[in-house]
């Protein structure tokens, strides 16, 4: 069983047991976190699309980690006009394991 379910912005397709990275939730490692914008759920050669959103779908998961991913670098530059400016960057994250999917 698979499920398409949004986040911070970002559309997410996952299974049970897989474990993603997603941008910053509130909650400490151990917790739980229901996601409801569930906008597709597959088993097999059934499925369910919602418009958007289907009615009562859930994706239940555990909040593993809270951490920074690894620096980038950001860099803007003018040749020839003494212009260079650099910046680095660190996003936050929040690690969770899905638990459970529900259709309805």
């Amino acid at each position: 069983m698979f499920a398409v379910f949004e986040s911070g912005g970002k559309q997410h397709r996952v299974i049970e047991g897989e474990v993603i990275r997603l941008e910053k939730l509130e909650g400490k490692p151990g917790d739980s976190v229901i996601f409801d914008r569930v906008m597709l759920v597959g088993e097999g050669d059934k499925i369910s699309v919602g418009k958007p959103y289907i009615d009562g779908g859930k994706v239940n998961a555990e909040v593993l980690a809270q951490a920074k991913h690894k620096k980038i670098k950001v860099l803007k530059f003018h040749r020839r006009k003494n212009y260079l400016r650099k910046q680095g960057h660190r996003q936050l994250y929040t690690e969770v394991r899905i638990t459970g999917i529900s259709a309805a």
